[in-house]
């Protein structure tokens, strides 16, 4: 006797197809729903860039209208003023240390 399948499906096979679909449909909405996620992403960073561009343009037409600040030169220490009380004309304290 040849042992040959039945025409009906076990309850185990009607139960393994459904959780086969179930996934499969589960997988096309997933990557559905990470394809939407990336082009609002994509969007959203096309936004900002557009908004950065502009501040900088701003800035940029900003600083051409401003004129250029002038460099000024630190003044050495030997051409400062000396101090009113010279630093050598400190009082000094008795050697006994009374």
């Amino acid at each position: 006797m040849s042992a040959r399948k039945s025409a009906e499906l076990s309850p185990e096979s009607i139960a393994r197809s459904n959780r086969r679909r179930l996934a499969a449909e589960e997988g096309a909405l997933a990557l559905a729903d990470v394809e939407r996620q990336s082009i609002e992403i994509r969007k959203n960073m096309a936004r900002l860039r557009e908004a950065r561009e502009a501040k900088q343009a701003a800035d940029a037409a900003l600083q051409a209208t401003l004129p250029a600040p002038t460099v000024r030169k630190r003044a050495s220490r030997a051409a400062r003023k000396p101090s009113s009380t010279p630093a050598t004309e400190q009082p000094s304290l008795p050697a006994n240390g009374s």
